[in-house]
């Protein structure tokens, strides 16, 4: 985890993990609900639904623990979402920083090749001054 907010690339590990835990939590939801839940891919479904906060509503779990790992579920769906979505965010913030900076850096050059120019000019007319000043 610590490599991935380092190199920043946090995206694709937030949503290999999101997957991952679809998966998981379809597959767990379907041991411990198994009337609500008879099949793997209803399971997934609902954990999909449910990690996205969307929670359709087509299939819910009854029991217990079927409630216990939906909550659980529903917890880390917004918190991944939260996650994803400022990471996207300092994505973009980063970008427009360094837009920034490259268009500060711009500037700065051609300022300074605008002074350059100046006191060249500055310097050619203080030689012609200086020439007429010793004859």
């Amino acid at each position: 985890m610590r490599r991935a907010v380092a190199s920043r690339r946090v995206f694709p590990y937030l949503a290999v993990m999101t997957v991952a835990l679809g998966i998981l939590a379809g597959f767990v939801v379907t041991l411990v609900d198994r009337k609500d839940f008879p099949t793997f891919g209803t399971g997934v479904w609902w954990a999909i639904v449910t990690l996205g906060t969307v929670g359709y509503g087509d299939v819910v779990p009854h029991t217990a623990w079927g409630r216990v790992l939906g909550g659980a579920v529903i917890v880390i769906g917004v918190t991944f979402i939260a996650f994803l979505t400022a990471t996207v965010t300092s994505y973009f913030v980063a970008a427009e920083d360094e837009e920034a900076r490259t268009r500060s850096h711009d500037e700065i050059v051609g300022g300074i090749a605008s002074l350059v120019e100046v006191l060249a000019s500055i310097e050619g007319r203080l030689a012609a001054i200086e020439a007429k000043l010793e004859r």
